[in-house]
């Protein structure tokens, strides 16, 4: 079976490349020229040359797939300009899926959205939003990951099968987007925003690629599942969590979110003139101050989705790996 990966030199996408090439199948990866390949090189995968966000580079790409798999995209970044995250995550989708419909193959298509598109929570005690829940999404990389999603959509009601997976903070060995947070708690620079009883979904990498194998298996076209770990956990339990599998004291101060945003805002400020990176932003301070959770419900009853591996399994694992790799 053909499967064709966009993202493949990324987190995700290289872990389900990974976990493909390993069952056997016939693995395919478009990817940039300047994409670093180095934690696929020794698997048995075809490259192509491709950029999402130049259509000529598609063309006849996708011909012959079984399944795609779109999972490039860009991740939240402080500064970068809405425009760029449009162009990337909603235009190259649009891109991706109009190629993907001209192959003579007719494959499913698997889009990596995210839950984020679902917007903070108003309360931490919210129950949970499921795929039928109004979209809120209340940043640059939300919007764009939202307008995705209603592409998306709209090359379903043309007869392409796409099915939608949205995942939900996911960590796990592999990981550099999360490593931050880990090296604030080991240096004792992670502080909490208000008083850290705000929620957020940790999903081990290992879960996320089992939820998105069985809706490309089995997900119906137009289907949107989440993907997400066991529960919902407060920040402060998360950080407590990290801190112990560091044997480093848990943070303890708190700052109130006016003060966190008005630092923040000075931050990227400096970042802006300095052309440096930023240790806080405006999205991360809403990141750490906001609630957010979904249910899997919906996977679990269509697609046998369970998530197997507990916050504190996860990250004992997730902090091996960035010792082995001597980044921690």
């Amino acid at each position: 079976m053909k499967v064709i990966i966009t993202g493949a030199t990324g987190f995700v996408g290289g872990a389900l490349a990974q976990t493909l090439a390993q069952t056997g199948y016939d693995i395919h990866v478009l990817a940039r020229p300047t994409s670093n390949r180095n934690r696929l090189q020794d698997l048995p995968i075809t490259w192509h040359v491709g950029d999402i966000t130049e259509p000529r580079t598609l063309h006849s790409q996708f011909d012959g797939a079984d399944w795609i798999i779109h999972a490039a995209g860009q991740l939240g970044q402080a500064g970068l300009a809405e425009a760029v995250y449009h162009q990337i995550n909603a235009t190259g989708t649009r891109n991706v899926l109009t190629a993907a419909a001209a192959s003579q193959s007719q494959p499913r298509v698997l889009y990596i959205s995210s839950a984020g598109v679902l917007g903070p929570l108003p309360h931490h005690n919210s129950s949970a939003p499921d795929e039928a829940s109004p979209l809120a999404p209340s940043n640059p990389y939300e919007r764009s990951k939202t307008a995705a999603e209603k592409i998306a959509l709209e090359f379903v009601t043309a007869g392409l099968p796409v099915i939608i997976v949205r995942p939900e903070f996911i960590y796990g060995p592999g990981d550099l987007h999360v490593l931050g947070l880990f090296k604030a708690i080991q240096k004792r620079f992670f502080f909490y925003i208000g008083d850290g009883r705000n929620t957020c979904h940790p999903t081990y990498i290992d879960d996320a690629i089992s939820g998105m194998m069985l809706a490309l298996q089995h997900g119906r076209s137009g289907g949107i599942y989440h993907v997400t770990g066991p529960r919902p956990v407060p920040f402060r339990e998360l950080a407590t969590t990290i801190a112990h599998a560091l044997n480093v004291a848990p943070p303890w101060l708190q700052l109130p979110r006016p003060l966190a945003y008005a630092g923040a805002t000075t931050l990227e400020l400096l970042g802006k003139a300095t052309g440096l990176p930023v240790p806080l932003s405006r999205t991360g301070v809403a990141f750490f101050s906001e609630n957010r959770r979904s249910t899997y419900a919906k996977a679990e009853r269509e697609l046998g989705y369970i998530p197997q591996v507990a916050l504190q399994e996860g990250v004992q694992r997730s902090v091996a790996w960035y010792r082995a790799q001597n980044l921690l």
